[in-house]
């Protein structure tokens, strides 16, 4: 099966696929380079190299973690790409979770001023949402992605086999991203994860194939996040800080968003848009998958000064985006600094 993200026609961007478990061979009559970390090429690197037919092929192996995401591991996939002398008409495959498919296309996006690149996501949540929409970027002492581009895929594969591999944490982490979509744009999709086990093969091909659906209507409406594509940030302005705050070592960036949901959910709930029940049923959805839901603010003060670096923040102001009920969304901006200092220190739920 696959999923077409087909942008307004007056967008500069090209219209893609994206292929769920169709990935056979690969042929490219151009030069190629892999861009991956030790983890993934040691389980998969040989897998994926019997699949591609092309002129040449180089690969990049990168340390594994968030807090590689960074200028340098950006300059090692440019310093490789200038070795092996890529032109214009070579290719980038972005072959890891979502710190590799950021770096990747970011690379792509500005070496000798563009070039083309594919993402084969390795995890659930690069399949499900970070491979898809063609974000880029890397991280900073400021903040996480705040220096990046908008430069979308040729083609997006996601295979379910990359997944079995998968650490329990790894998977939880995909499956927040899930959550996310469907409270804020699905509720029939929200009540069938209820009912539903993602550990089961069947049931998670159709939760990324519904999740993948969502993300390229959304990206198709707003590809450079000017409006309705804001709302697939719900958890993620508190999970920002989060990872910063904690140097992006103690939480994985999807279990960094379930706090952020359950964090935004209290807020939500502080402006009655959304129930006691409601965030509950939210909140042992993510249980059941054994996410972290709570987060110590050392500093509501700080945690609050930090939304500022948020790339949302206009302004001086701060864009929160919040579940309207279960299928539903606010984006607020208007909300005073008592409100959301109460809500820092108050009970998660």
């Amino acid at each position: 099966m696959h999923v077409n993200v087909v942008f307004n026609p007056t967008a500069s961007s090209k219209d893609y696929t994206v292929f769920i478990d169709e990935l056979q061979t690969l042929c490219f009559d151009t030069k190629v380079m892999i861009v991956t970390n030790t983890t993934v090429a040691a389980l998969h690197l040989e897998t994926l190299k019997a699949r591609l037919h092309v002129k040449t092929l180089h690969t990049v192996i990168l340390p594994d973690g968030e807090q590689y995401k960074n200028f340098e591991s950006l300059h090692c996939i440019l310093n490789a790409c200038f070795e092996h002398r890529l032109d214009r008409k070579s290719l980038l495959i972005a072959f890891g979770g979502g710190v590799i498919g950021d770096m990747t296309g970011f690379a792509a996006s500005i070496y000798q001023r563009g070039i083309d690149f594919i993402q084969i996501p390795t995890t659930l949540l690069a399949q499900v949402d970070a491979s898809v929409g063609g974000k880029t970027g890397i991280n900073n002492d400021y903040g996480k992605n705040l220096i990046g581009t908008f430069w979308q895929p040729r083609a997006v594969y996601c295979e379910s086999a990359f997944l079995k591999t998968l650490p329990h944490r790894e998977f939880a982490a995909g499956v927040a991203e899930i959550v996310k979509m469907a409270v804020t744009f699905d509720r029939d999709f929200f009540a069938w994860l209820e009912t539903h086990d993602l550990h089961v093969d069947q049931n998670l091909a159709e939760a990324i194939r519904k999740s993948i659906a969502i993300k390229a209507r959304v990206v198709a409406q707003d590809e450079t996040e000017q409006g309705v594509r804001a709302v697939l940030n719900y958890g993620h302005t508190f999970a920002h800080v989060i990872e910063n705050q904690t140097a992006y070592s103690v939480y994985l960036h999807g279990e960094a968003v379930a706090i952020g949901m359950v964090m935004a959910n209290t807020l939500a709930k502080s402006l009655d848009l959304l129930s006691q029940e409601d965030a509950l049923r939210i909140q042992t959805l993510l249980r059941r998958y054994d996410l972290p839901t709570h987060y110590d603010v050392p500093s509501s003060e700080a945690f609050y000064e930090a939304f500022f670096l948020d790339k949302k923040s206009a302004n001086d102001t701060i864009k929160f985006i919040l579940p309207q009920g279960i299928g539903n969304y606010a984006m607020r901006n208007d909300i005073p600094k008592e409100t959301v200092l109460r809500a820092l220190k108050g009970d998660h739920v």
